[in-house]
């Protein structure tokens, strides 16, 4: 079920993009990014609809994927 990032608080939004970044695994390639430009990256792709946020009912976890189902 998607949820729409602009239904979430800000900060509730925030959590989630920082646990989402700080996952092990997640890959950011060569370069090295603070957490503040994780966020802001994950955030933006949000706002452009690149990204979505995605609730398992069934788990009762979120997740963000890239809006072609990817990981963004």
């Amino acid at each position: 079920m998607d949820i729409p990032w602009q239904a979430l608080p800000e900060d509730t939004l925030t959590a989630l993009i920082e646990e989402f970044v700080s996952r092990e695994g997640t890959e950011y390639g060569w370069h090295d990014y603070s957490l503040a430009d994780k966020v802001a990256q994950v955030r933006l792709q949000l706002k452009r609809g690149e990204a979505r946020i995605d609730f398992d009912p069934d788990s009762e976890t979120c997740n963000i994927v890239a809006a072609d189902g990817r990981r963004p």
